[in-house]
């Protein structure tokens, strides 16, 4: 029997998926703290981006970090809270790593072994809102699934 899909449920029991959730999350959660505690990594460095009301910015991306980072390492509305990380991961690789294709002495491998990080981020929010929390997650608990089927295993 086929069951709906939503942005709310995940189609897969795998259990595997924590681990994405587990990098994912604590990665943003940690760096949203960082925006906060560290000004280099907050203000001064939406200050030197050219972000209007770098104060602002930076409080409001970390905000968005913090909540949208937890909520994906429990698993939790894990599809809905990836849509605005992976908005903050794109912003910040148009604003900080493009711009480094055109610095004298960049160029495009030094933009690439620098997006390393945030290109791997990215691949693995499109994943989570793929596929959703897996199994292992309060999405799982809350919204539920019936035991998992060779289907969607191929799929």
């Amino acid at each position: 029997m086929d069951r709906p899909k939503s942005l709310l449920t995940s189609p897969s029991n795998l259990r595997g998926i924590i681990f994405i959730r587990i990098a994912v999350g604590l990665i943003f959660f940690t760096q949203g703290i960082l925006k906060y505690t560290d000004p280099h990594v907050g203000v001064l460095r939406f200050t030197r981006i050219g972000f209007p009301m770098p104060d602002f910015t930076a409080h409001f991306v970390g905000a968005v970090e913090i909540i949208c980072g937890l909520l994906v390492l429990v698993g939790l509305f894990t599809r809905l809270a990836s849509i605005p990380l992976l908005i903050v991961i794109l912003t910040a690789i148009a604003t900080t790593k493009i711009p480094e294709l055109f610095h004298p002495g960049q160029g495009f491998w030094f933009m690439v072994s620098d997006a390393r990080t945030d290109f791997a981020m990215t691949m693995s929010l499109l994943f989570l809102i793929s596929v959703g929390a897996g199994a292992c997650s309060l999405d799982s608990r809350i919204f539920g699934r019936g035991p998992i089927n060779s289907s969607e295993v191929h799929q």
